[in-house]
């Protein structure tokens, strides 16, 4: 089974929920694991949350980002992606359903020169299922 983080924008949830539905596919031997937070990255708080974060993809092989107009702004992301990176998942950039043909990606993924890709289920159920 291969397991997967999504991060995203604590502002794209709703829009990120259908993913999930991917789980539910008999097609794909997936399970997800994300955590949407709104607290600020150098509150008091960020270090228990970041403990919880970290536990979460140390159980995953792929991170899958997903994008919105805004993504690049978060700096959760981030460190989602720099921490997901660091332990050596697969990056994955995915837009949001119905989001802009055009985005700007998170640092990381600029610095990698990884692509993304418009919003395409079977697609990423693909790029997930893939070594």
């Amino acid at each position: 089974m291969k397991r997967v983080f999504i991060s995203f924008r604590h502002e794209d949830k709703s829009q990120v929920n259908g993913l999930r539905l991917l789980a539910a596919n008999d097609k794909f031997d997936i399970e997800f694991y994300d955590e949407s937070v709104q607290t600020a990255i150098d509150s008091q708080n960020a270090t228990y949350i970041k403990s919880k974060i970290r536990e979460k993809i140390a159980r995953t092989s792929v991170t899958v980002c997903m994008v919105s107009g805004l993504t690049y702004t978060s700096a959760w992301v981030d460190w989602e992606l720099e921490t997901s990176f660091a332990k050596g998942n697969k990056l994955i950039f995915m837009g949001l359903k119905n989001g802009p043909e055009t985005i700007r990606l998170p640092a990381l993924a600029k610095q990698l020169g990884l692509p993304w890709f418009l919003w395409d289920h079977d697609h990423l159920a693909r790029l997930i299922e893939a070594k």
